[in-house]
């Protein structure tokens, strides 16, 4: 059965969406099954997957609000190499939406249920706020991947996020974790930003990546042309890194497959 990663973080512009498609692709680049989710009603994870978002056919709208099956809603042809569930500003309708009915928290978990065994990794990419999308993202998800920029706000959202996150396992998500804590547009001249680092190391040990995503004008450029970083430029720095992440997250799990 494949993994649920919800990649979510309260403050936006911490690189949610280049984390989720740039990780998706590296994965699939390692001939991993891959399935993308956009949530985000801004659809950048779906545009950066060379989908249109004003064409798609069907979104994340038609899998939570009005049950279409999974197969007449996923995108299969993107340019990152996995499988897709598109969004769009209708999404935004679908929190009013799922107000109304019944076991509206978890309608992304039952819809994932006959189909997490078709792929080895499922990325969620979540809005950059606690809202009844991302609290769907979070009772499907088996963890949450935290990317953040080193600085003092990034921090303190850090804290409420992690409290959100114990909050839902207590209720909707038992089983869910924190994946681990990417630390994105990172720049190491940069005094405060290393000194965040440390901090993170510090309270988070193993839960930190090694794996640092620079500051990078490749990964800027990427989502413009409707592709990842690392069919856009697979010599940037910031391309190497996804695949590098991709690598760290892989071996880590070989790790705790491995007996003792």
């Amino acid at each position: 059965m494949g993994r649920v990663i919800a990649i979510a973080n309260q403050k936006g512009g911490v690189g949610k969406t280049t984390t989720c498609v740039n990780l998706a692709a590296s994965m699939a680049a390692t001939r991993r099954k891959v399935l993308v989710i956009d949530l985000d009603p801004q659809g950048n994870a779906t545009m950066a997957s060379g989908v249109d978002k004003y064409e798609v056919p069907r979104t994340a709208y038609e899998l939570l609000v009005d049950e279409v099956p999974f197969a007449q809603v996923v995108v299969s042809e993107t340019s990152g190499g996995y499988d897709l569930i598109a969004a769009n500003s209708d999404v935004t309708a679908a929190e009013i939406r799922l107000m109304e009915v019944f076991a509206r928290e978890s309608r992304l978990r039952t819809a994932l249920a006959g189909v997490r065994e078709q792929y080895d990794y499922i990325f969620i990419d979540c809005p950059p706020s606690l809202n009844l999308l991302t609290v769907n993202a979070m009772s499907a998800a088996d963890s949450v991947l935290v990317p953040m920029q080193c600085e003092y706000f990034a921090l303190e959202g850090l804290t409420a996020l992690v409290d959100t996150i114990s909050k839902l396992a207590a209720v909707v998500n038992p089983a869910l974790c924190i994946e681990g804590i990417l630390r994105t547009m990172y720049d190491h001249r940069n005094r405060l930003a290393n000194e965040v680092s440390d901090q993170l190391k510090q309270h988070f040990g193993d839960k930190v990546y090694r794996t640092i995503i620079p500051r990078n004008v490749r990964l800027a450029e990427a989502p413009s042309f409707g592709a990842p970083a690392m069919y856009y430029d697979k010599s940037s720095l910031g391309a190497k890194a996804y695949l590098a992440l991709a690598g760290e997250i892989l071996r880590r799990e070989e790790q705790l497959a491995t007996p003792a």
